[in-house]
């Protein structure tokens, strides 16, 4: 989110050459030390999406927006690095653990074993972790009871400025993949300008990011980025046993040519990438009044993302009428986003917690992002 929201601005702020940069050279980036640290197999998408879905129960669409918006915007972006294999096909050493395109039943819990003796201490639970995050609906647990992503769930968005629609945003949710051997789910999402705003500032840009699915917490993102100003891919590892994280860029401009730079850096426990972040807020049960906060790592800081559930409201967008969540959100120790005046966000009042809505009030508009079409994806 805090990416997403920076390369909003840009967007809006940028005006240059009328079609995406080339770089002939950009196929040869590779990353040799990323590649020995992740090893990631991929399951192909086997069958159709469900039909796309309102908040009515009734195919998008059909519901016109009350929501009066304004712009587009361009922003994140993945790439496939060539560690990622599609199929049955690994790159590295095999995985220890088998793929499973399904979800798996939660284990049961272990049979507790007999105090050593009768004067011994019962075990304090220690409760869900991290707990500066809220656990309202855990049981104690990372996972929430309902699991709010769907193999082929997808998210369209228009992103409009100033009444003109600037670019499509669209959120997916991929077959699952085995990172390092552990289930995990694949996050996508893509960025690109319409034809007319790319006369101003072309876009096109994809990011991928791979969560473990028993933690919560991120493996990698990739990027790729495509548009006016420059060439980019980009890959980050998230070692949550070492608490570190590691960020490989290579960047074309034409002003500078080919660019390389690597950013390592210690992370706080349970943090997120800013990419999984955007999903990850969809897992709490939000309670009006109350505020969430999120550890995010980040170009070698660690933020806070904080949002605070202001009311229940329902909203109408052009994929239906759902009840929904209003959200204010705030982002700390991140520069230039501070210029953001207000950051409200809406989501789905539901087990699926479906963004809905994004605005950014800036000093001169604003940016609103709005949900067009939901497919809802298989469960």
């Amino acid at each position: 989110m805090i990416k997403f929201i920076y390369a909003l601005i840009t967007f809006i702020l940028l005006a240059s050459c009328s079609s995406l940069l080339k770089y002939k050279k950009s196929d040869e980036f590779k990353n040799a030390e990323f590649e020995k640290k992740v090893v990631i197999v991929e399951e192909p998408l086997k069958e159709e999406a469900k039909d796309s879905v309102s908040g009515t129960g009734t195919v998008s669409g059909t519901t016109s927006s009350s929501v009066s918006g304004t712009t587009d915007v361009s922003g994140a972006a993945s790439v496939s690095g060539t560690a990622t294999v599609s199929g049955t096909t690994t790159i590295g050493p095999k995985p220890t653990t088998p793929f499973k395109a399904k979800l798996s039943k939660p284990k049961p819990p272990a049979k507790p074993k007999k105090a050593a003796a009768k004067t011994a201490a019962a075990p304090v639970s220690q409760g869900r972790q991290p707990d500066t995050e809220d656990s309202e609906g855990f049981n104690n647990q990372r996972r929430p009871p309902v699991d709010p992503f769907r193999v082929g769930e997808s998210v369209t968005h228009d992103v409009k400025y100033l009444g003109a629609t600037a670019g499509q945003m669209v959120l997916k949710v991929l077959p699952f993949a085995v990172v390092n051997g552990k289930k995990s789910y694949n996050f996508v999402i893509e960025l690109k300008s319409t034809s007319f705003f790319s006369k101003v500032f072309a876009v096109d840009d994809k990011v991928q990011t791979y969560v473990d699915y028993d933690t919560l917490v991120p493996h990698v993102f990739k990027l790729d980025i495509r548009d006016s100003g420059q060439v980019k891919e980009a890959q980050a590892y998230y070692n949550a046993e070492a608490l570190t994280a590691d960020y490989w860029e290579h960047r074309y401009t034409e002003k500078h040519g080919h660019e390389e730079k690597k950013l390592s850096w210690s992370i706080l426990p349970y943090s997120q990438n800013p990419f999984s972040a955007i999903f990850y807020m969809r897992v709490f049960k939000y309670v009006v009044g109350r505020e969430y906060h999120i550890s995010v790592a980040d170009d070698e800081k660690n933020v806070v993302f904080k949002a605070k559930a202001l009311e229940r409201a329902k909203i109408s967008t052009d994929a239906g009428t759902f009840p929904a969540v209003r959200l204010k959100a705030e982002i700390y120790s991140r520069g230039n986003l501070a210029k953001a005046s207000d950051f409200y966000l809406w989501v789905s009042d539901d087990d699926r917690k479906y963004i809905l809505r994004i605005e950014v009030k800036l000093p001169f508009g604003s940016i609103v992002s709005e949900a067009t079409k939901i497919v809802e994806g298989k469960p």
